[in-house]
């Protein structure tokens, strides 16, 4: 029997016997890898601008704290990551009950689905944002309530009130929001919390907060520390550069949080991942760097969408949104010519995100989107 003739037979069967809400499900599509777009170009060098990762690399003492756990891989990791807790604790000022880990964002975001959402419940995500909520929101059977951002994609948080319901549960504010880079004030967004009922909990995901330069930033420890149902979702994966750990955490009040380990599996985060973190939290010098990098990379990039005359969207995070006419289009030319970015966000085909990277690999950027628009004498 032939090999498709036998995965035929067998999903008739299977089918039946999966959970229904997993059948509409679309898994995430995350920005492709180098030595895809490599292979399939023949090509000998490309540079990712897909995935919003840190050009500046890890932390010099989170590579040596790596090297160190090196010899002891065959050891299991702390479960509890009593020390990684303990360290990011110390870091932003709560107790280690209020720090609950995961590996990546992307898994603390499915437990807090699987934690708090049922069949019945809905979750209020503003869009477009990161999908991943709506993925968890799925595996559970709950209602995905998309609220649409303004016409200059921020927040329209007075249409998010409209759309809370005696069946929401989870509301998401993700500040900066990705992919847009846009972000919320503590004001605006202070303002909001107050006015839910206090059955709903609010998810802020900060995962660029480290880059925000606004007057008026979140502060979503505030609200935790004044016992409100707020938990906020942090990453090493961007500022800190150490995205291939997939380690990410979320605080908030101990009531909160310890829920979450009824679904945590009992060793979610390796050991190399947990010591790399720790070094990480504290080597301020890579932050600033970082931070710095960043800065000049976004303006250097403003300036030549300015010169091509293409309309993006200010940011806050360490991306930018760019409105080129056909997203995808784009993005396959640019891949012919060794840049990946991202497109084919819903509801914003005309757009790719780009991110921020060195000087050199901006440079190649801007020339390779002028080619592609067929603009490139402006930026002579």
């Amino acid at each position: 029997m032939a090999q498709n003739d036998m995965s035929k037979d067998l999903e008739e069967i299977v089918k039946p016997l999966v959970r229904e809400p997993l059948l509409s499900i679309r898994p995430y599509v995350p920005g492709r890898p180098i030595q895809d777009v490599m292979r399939e170009f023949k090509l000998d060098h490309v540079i990712k601008m897909a995935s919003n990762e840190n050009p500046a690399g890890p932390s010099p003492k989170a590579i040596a704290a790596i090297q160190g756990m090196l010899q002891d891989l065959h050891r299991y990791p702390d479960g509890a990551a009593q020390d990684l807790r303990s360290a990011i604790a110390s870091h932003v000022r709560l107790p280690e009950t209020a720090v609950f880990v995961g590996n990546g964002s992307d898994e603390v975001i499915k437990m807090i689905a699987e934690t708090f959402l049922q069949p019945g419940d809905e979750l209020l995500v503003p869009f477009p944002s990161f999908s991943q909520y709506d993925f968890g929101a799925q595996i559970m059977g709950a209602t995905v309530v998309p609220v649409p951002l303004r016409s200059a994609f921020e927040y329209d948080l007075d249409l998010m009130r409209e759309h809370v319901t005696e069946k929401t549960k989870l509301v998401y504010l993700c500040s900066p929001n990705n992919p847009t880079g846009t972000s919320l004030s503590h004001r605006a967004a202070a303002h909001f919390i107050e006015s839910l009922p206090e059955k709903v909990i609010v998810v802020c995901d900060e995962a660029y907060l480290e880059y925000v330069d606004t007057p008026d930033p979140l502060r979503s420890i505030d609200w935790i520390e004044a016992g409100k149902p707020v938990l906020s979702l942090r990453t090493f994966s961007k500022m800190y550069g150490l995205a291939g750990m997939r380690l990410g955490y979320a605080i908030g009040n101990p009531s909160l949080i310890r829920y979450l380990h009824q679904v945590r599996e009992p060793f979610n985060v390796n050991a190399m991942a947990q010591a790399a973190a720790i070094a990480a939290l504290g080597d301020e010098a890579h932050v600033m760097k970082s931070r710095e990098m960043n800065r000049l990379g976004k303006e250097q990039l403003y300036r030549g969408f300015e010169r091509l005359r293409i309309s993006y969207i200010p940011t806050q995070g360490n991306f930018l949104l760019a409105e080129v006419g056909n997203g995808m289009l784009v993005f396959q030319e640019l891949q012919k010519r060794g840049v990946i970015v991202r497109a084919g966000f819903p509801g914003i085909p005309e757009y790719i995100r780009v991110s921020i990277g060195t000087t050199e690999e901006n440079e190649q950027f801007l020339k390779a989107l002028a080619e592609v628009l067929g603009k490139s004498k402006e930026l002579r």
